[in-house]
């Protein structure tokens, strides 16, 4: 399983790197605040360009030099060297302390290495600084599922749930664990 959790978060994190390059072609002037309102009103069709202008504005630091060691990170991610990733992205973070997606990142590089005690807690920081990160909880159902807590999992896609009404791998990841938890009516 942990092989699974770990693809899963490796083909997340590829995806969510490439909803943020440069070369997008959608609007990306909206505030947080007006795309979290379309994602909750999106029907199935619509809600990828929503999550991906939400992605792009949570990459976006306000520094140039901030946006880079992002950028290097996340290749040096794609590139399977977490430990120059996390490199890149601590540096990110002791330069740009209040930048979520900076914590995210680096959250994610340390759930890739099976560090999830490092992921939490960068977890935990990422949504004090943005609570709304529908990224930051799904690792965290992920992580809550490696270490066997179902409930915890599914308190963690529960609250995904409730910015991010349409993510399949969600709905998914709640059937599943409400069927573990409950246990399957005959």
């Amino acid at each position: 399983m942990k092989t699974t959790n770990r693809t899963l978060a490796l083909i997340f994190f590829l995806i969510t790197s490439l909803c943020t390059q440069a070369d997008m072609t959608w609007a990306q002037t909206k505030p947080l605040d007006e795309l979290f309102a379309e994602l909750l009103l999106a029907d199935e069709g619509d809600w990828a360009d929503v999550e991906k202008q939400i992605w792009s504005e949570w990459s976006k630091s306000g520094s140039k030099a901030t946006d880079q060691l992002l950028e290097r990170g996340r290749v040096q991610m794609e590139k399977g060297n977490f430990h120059k990733a996390i490199g890149y992205f601590s540096a990110l973070i002791d330069k740009a302390p209040e930048f979520a997606e900076g914590w995210n990142a680096r959250a994610t590089a340390w759930f890739v290495m099976d560090r999830y005690g490092l992921s939490i807690a960068d977890i935990r920081q990422t949504l004090i600084l943005e609570p709304r990160h529908f990224g930051a909880m799904a690792g965290l159902g992920m992580i809550m599922e490696q270490m066997n807590r179902p409930e915890a999992a599914l308190k963690a896609y529960q609250e995904v749930e409730k910015v991010h009404p349409n993510r399949p791998n969600v709905k998914a990841a709640l059937q599943r664990l409400k069927g573990k938890i409950e246990g399957v009516s005959l």
